[in-house]
C-alpha cells in the first residue's frame, strides 16, 4: 500500500512539475486490466515530454535528469520503477518531446 501511495504521488508530481510552461496541465490515470490479466495503472500527461531515443537506456537510472531547471534530483523514476519491480511488476513509457508522455505500471496477475 505504502508503495502503491509513492508510485502514484511520484508520477503525478513529475507530471505538475514537467508541464508545459503557458499550457494547462492535462493529466490522465486510468487503470485496466490488460491481456495477460494483469493490473495496469496509466498515467498520462501533456507535459515537456522525454526524448527517449536520447534519455531511453538512462531513463530510470539513479541521479539521471532530463530537464535543466527544474529541481531535479533523479531519484524519483528510479525509485518508482524499484518499488514497482520489487512487487513483480514492471514499468513502461512513451513519450515525446513537447507532446507528453504515459506511465504504465504493470502489476504482477494475481493468477
Amino acid at each position: 500500500r505504502l508503495y502503491l501511495e509513492s508510485i502514484v504521488m511520484n508520477l503525478l508530481t513529475n507530471a505538475i512539475k514537467y508541464r508545459k510552461p503557458d499550457v494547462p496541465p492535462v493529466i490522465n490515470l486510468r487503470t485496466y486490466t490488460d491481456h495477460n490479466d494483469c493490473v495496469v495503472f496509466e498515467c498520462q500527461d501533456n507535459g515537456l515530454g522525454i526524448d527517449l531515443e536520447i534519455h531511453g537506456k538512462k531513463l530510470f537510472g539513479l541521479y539521471k535528469t532530463f530537464h535543466e531547471g527544474k529541481n531535479s534530483h533523479g531519484v524519483g523514476l528510479f525509485l518508482t520503477k524499484t518499488q514497482i519491480e520489487s512487487q513483480g511488476g514492471h514499468i513502461l513509457v512513451d513519450s515525446e518531446p513537447n507532446q507528453g508522455s504515459t506511465f504504465k505500471v504493470v502489476f504482477k496477475s494475481k493468477s
